[in-house]
């Protein structure tokens, strides 16, 4: 089964959005954990601050103007409003303020008192907005209306300081002008034409002068007009309870965010199915719903039609249509790495759809160090000769006499060759025996499924891939690695099988995690009690015992320990030919 797969460059835009963004919704304990740190921030703003009112007025700016209604008059000759704004600030309108507070009973010092004013130009106007912030309305109020006037006052002040200086410039110029014209008048004489002419000018520069000095006399002198006074504020300024959590919120949320990106970074985890289907080099053949019923028994084929069986129903035709399965017909299901329970289980579920569909299906259970297959199908496995599966001898050894014939209510039937603990798991996965039960795959509509254990906790999967070439990785994207995909990818085709493709199950949680590793490693120390009973000597097992007779190399009850010949730790029940009598030496 081969289909194109493109690289993520190969994307439109929106739809590698929309992937990154659910990738960072994976990471929904850092996103909460955002949130809440930014509503406790924003909570712990609004009530550890204490509750302050601003009180506002405005002052618009004019020049002085000889007459103000003439035609072309301006009010903004010669004023910079940056430079009127800045003077609004500083300490000598400050000092004057804070005097006329004091004169009011409000001792406060010029630097204190500017630290809670705030002056503001609207755009093109001439207006100076004062914003006063204090503890309470009235002095908010008081010192606003201090801070304008005083801001008046100051630049009528210069204003009248400047036309004063100019005049006495003026008289200091015609002062010397007006002693020239007496002394010519009291020198009288001859030349009196020269005499006329020079005193004719020099009245008219001394009436120039008064000109000048007159005008400036009548000059209109207002520095501007309060036209917003302040008022005593009646609710607090700035940000509430309700906008301080809101945006906290929002804070925290970008907070969240950006911890699940650096997450999502440094997580070697599969990000996506997409990035999965990349790793592993295979198509997605499935992903497997999460339903509550599923936990009622391993088969979920049989109990009726619900998400999961239909789910299991559809990998099954998927692979029936596969050019590259139908040509073996032979299929070997295994886990990435920890427990195998959701490969048993969909191994289990896929030899029931096979089985469903009229197919011979023989399932082997080869995990031979934690065999839990026949106990997970519990009645539903009998003990029974197969009908069609090849006959053998009955020797005790795996897979011989392992057997069981599985019916599936309005299913049908599927034999399996249950697991069975042995001293050597390489030998016996690469017998000549399971190659006979492996070739059943060649009859005409028979189906081969090979359970396996975790391809990277064990090399039994690789013993089998050359026989059985068609691999189904079952993993949970959350729990396996990138490097474990790419991994197993290059250990199956080094090995000459091919990936068929992966089905996806839904996390278990971490709690059925650790049950589930407590179970194995409790069939895990039952497996090496059970060999190390074998290998015990007379007086560790009495004759006839149930550990007795399972065992592979085990004689009669009366035989002694392992005989063992060169190699110290190689069984008699090892060295003994597969497909041999357990009586026969």
């Amino acid at each position: 089964m081969t289909h194109p797969i493109r690289t993520l460059d190969e994307q439109d835009e929106p739809a590698l959005l929309r992937d990154q963004f659910r990738q960072l919704l994976r990471y929904r304990a850092l996103l909460v954990t955002g949130v809440v740190l930014g509503l406790l921030g924003g909570a712990v703003l609004a009530l550890s601050g204490e509750d302050t009112y601003t009180s506002t007025g405005e002052v618009q700016v004019r020049s002085a103007t000889a007459d103000p209604f003439a035609t072309g008059a301006s009010a903004d000759k010669g004023i910079n409003i940056g430079s009127e704004r800045q003077t609004a600030v500083s300490d000598t309108v400050g000092t004057l303020a804070a005097r006329t507070l004091a004169e009011k009973g409000d001792t406060v010092e010029a630097r204190e008192l500017l630290r809670g004013l705030q002056v503001t130009n609207p755009p093109n106007t001439l207006t100076l907005r004062f914003a006063y912030t204090d503890l309470t309305p009235r002095l908010a109020q008081s010192r606003a209306t201090a801070l304008a006037d005083a801001y008046l006052k100051i630049r009528r002040q210069r204003t009248e300081d400047s036309i004063e200086n100019m005049a006495d410039g003026y008289r200091a110029q015609m002062k010397p002008l007006v002693e020239q014209r007496d002394q010519l008048e009291r020198s009288g004489g001859g030349q009196a034409d020269d005499t006329d002419n020079a005193r004719a000018n020099l009245v008219v520069a001394i009436s120039e002068l008064n000109r000048k000095i007159v005008e400036l006399g009548a000059l209109d002198t207002t520095p501007g007009y309060l036209n917003k006074k302040p008022v005593a504020p009646t609710a607090p300024t700035g940000a509430g309870l309700p906008m301080l959590l809101a945006l906290g919120g929002v804070v925290g949320l970008a907070l969240g965010l950006l911890l699940s990106w650096v997450r999502l970074v440094f997580d070697p985890a599969v990000r996506s199915t997409r990035e999965l289907v990349r790793s592993l080099g295979a198509p997605l053949l499935g992903t497997l719903p999460r339903e509550r019923g599923a936990a009622g028994g391993l088969l979920a084929i049989g109990r009726g039609g619900s998400r999961l069986a239909e789910e299991y129903r559809a990998v099954a035709f998927r692979l029936a249509y596969d050019p590259a399965f139908a040509r073996a017909r032979r299929l070997l299901v295994t886990a990435p790495r920890g427990d195998n329970a959701a490969a048993s289980a969909a191994a289990a579920n896929l030899a029931a759809a096979f089985a469903e569909m009229g197919r011979e299906v023989l399932l082997v259970e080869a995990d031979l160090r934690t065999p839990s297959l026949a106990g997970q199908l519990g009645p539903a496995a009998r003990d029974a000769r197969p009908r069609w599966a090849a006959s053998g001898e009955e020797d005790g050894n795996w897979p011989s006499g392992s057997r069981a014939d599985v019916d599936v209510p309005g299913a049908g039937a599927f034999i399996l060759v249950a697991g069975r603990p042995v001293d050597n798991v390489p030998r016996a996965l690469t017998s000549a025996a399971v190659g006979r039960i492996l070739a059943e795959g060649d009859r005409p509509g028979a189906v081969v499924i090979v359970l396996a254990p975790p391809v990277l906790s064990y090399a039994d999967a690789v013993a089998l891939v050359d026989r059985v070439e068609g691999v189904m990785v079952v993993c949970d994207p959350r729990e396996v690695h990138r490097n474990d995909l790419e991994r197993i990818r290059e250990i199956i085709s080094a090995s000459g099988g091919s990936v068929l493709g992966a089905l996806l199950h839904p996390s278990r949680g971490r709690l059925a995690r650790r049950r589930a590793s407590r179970e194995q490693g409790g069939s895990r120390r039952d497996g090496r009690r059970k060999q190390g009973r074998r290998r015990g000597s007379p007086g560790t097992r009495s004759p006839g015992s149930p550990e007795e007779a399972d065992s592979s190399g085990g004689g009669g009850g009366g035989r002694p320990g392992p005989e063992t010949t060169g190699d110290p730790s190689e069984t008699l029940g090892l060295r003994r030919p597969f497909g041999t009598p357990a009586g026969r030496p």
